[in-house]
């Protein structure tokens, strides 16, 4: 099962806020088992069918630019667990010209390669491999790093009670974060204060409504968005 006792739960997870939605989810047991299943099934098998093109993609990455082919970084997944979410590398590997969190649009760190990825989230393949791993699911909120945790209310930590997702309503809904924050001059303060909370009343509505119909219909918009309309 993917909901712990409550009591098994993280003591700084515990608050009436999240309580709502534990007792929400809880009745929602053998949807996240679905969850579960659809996560190592689907995942394994989209590795199998994608090695060639996966190594196309690292060949691609290696002649573009020097530095390692995969990016990786801690995150925060359900339960306040820490992971090293995967992708492919899409920036320079030199020490970051900012020292901001969040990538904004015409990022001059971005390669060339870097650029064609991440416009069709080809980057976040190897993120297949943290989900059979169950350290994140093809739909959920999306991991944020403990910078930004850390600064959750009492209601949004309730996020934190299924696995962190690789997309999501929300993440579709704001696919041109890198729009909204290109002008800004404290990226890591705007992103903070004015785009995570906005963020996190649809997660939280999603997870107030979460059910793995739900769940399938994001999963194949995401893939028609991306790989549709994003190609236009």
């Amino acid at each position: 099962m993917l909901i712990k006792k409550w009591e098994d739960i993280p003591e700084h997870m515990k608050n009436d806020s999240v309580r709502d939605y534990y007792d929400i989810l809880k009745k929602k047991q053998y949807s996240l088992l679905f969850k579960r299943l659809f996560d190592i099934v689907f995942s394994l098998l989209l590795m199998v069918l994608l090695l060639p093109f996966l190594l196309v993609i690292a060949l691609a990455i290696k002649l573009d630019s020097k530095g390692p082919v995969l990016f990786h970084q801690e995150r925060i997944t359900q339960y306040e667990k820490t992971f090293n979410i995967l992708k492919f590398r899409t920036m320079i590997d030199e020490h970051s010209l900012s020292e901001n969190k969040v990538t904004v649009k015409n990022d001059i760190r971005i390669t060339k390669v870097g650029k064609i990825l991440r416009r069709y989230r080809l980057d976040e393949f190897p993120q297949l491999l943290n989900v059979f791993k169950g350290e994140m699911t093809f739909v959920g909120t999306r991991p944020e790093v403990l910078k930004y945790v850390s600064e959750y209310s009492d209601e949004m930590m309730a996020t934190l009670l299924l696995p962190a997702g690789i997309t999501s309503e929300t993440s579709l809904d704001f696919k041109d974060e890198e729009n909204l924050l290109m002008d800004s001059e404290h990226v890591d303060e705007d992103y903070l204060k004015k785009i995570l909370p906005l963020k996190m009343t649809e997660n939280l509505e999603s997870l107030r409504e979460y059910s793995f119909s739900k769940d399938m219909k994001v999963f194949f918009r995401s893939f028609i968005i991306v790989f549709f309309k994003n190609s236009k």
